[in-house]
């Protein structure tokens, strides 16, 4: 995932230190039903879209960018299937940020799904029934965005 500028500037003053920031995963249909996925340029597996806002910039908008930016297909979020405080992660050169991700149940309207940047090192469309391997994350997800259950997100513990 490419480094957005702010965050960069960001870690000019703060360094390596854990970073608080949201996220947005897309969950993209199209008309027969099949899930986008992009196979990612840094681990080489596949993945749903995702990406990190812009300073200003609404969730679902960064989601339809970020399809766009990623894949060249043309989306529009329909809803909000989930919302989840995820665990820190370390990034290689020691930068350490933790993500509080939503996720959108997206319809595609356009575009020719293709590598449109270079996050991807493939793009495709996947029958629900027949997904490449895919980690948790990305299965709970699209998971979530088949039911029309509300809102998924992590049960409070009790005190």
């Amino acid at each position: 995932m490419a480094t957005p500028e702010f965050i960069r500037r960001l870690r000019a003053t703060a360094g390596h230190q854990l970073l608080f920031l949201p996220g947005v995963s897309a969950i993209v249909f199209d008309e027969a039903g099949r899930v986008l996925l992009g196979r990612r340029a840094d681990t080489g597996k596949w993945s749903i879209i995702g990406g990190i806002p812009e300073p200003g910039e609404q969730p679902a908008a960064t989601v339809v960018r970020e399809v766009y930016e990623e894949t060249a297909v043309e989306c529009v979020a329909e809803r909000v299937v989930l919302v989840q405080g995820l665990k820190p992660v370390e990034y290689p050169n020691g930068d350490r940020c933790q993500y509080m991700d939503i996720t959108f149940r997206c319809r595609a309207v356009g575009g020719e799904a293709r590598v449109n940047d270079d996050e991807s090192l493939d793009v495709a469309w996947f029958s629900v029934d027949a997904l490449p391997d895919l980690n948790e994350f990305a299965l709970l997800r699209i998971k979530q965005a088949l039911t029309d259950e509300p809102t998924w997100f992590e049960p409070t513990t009790q005190l």
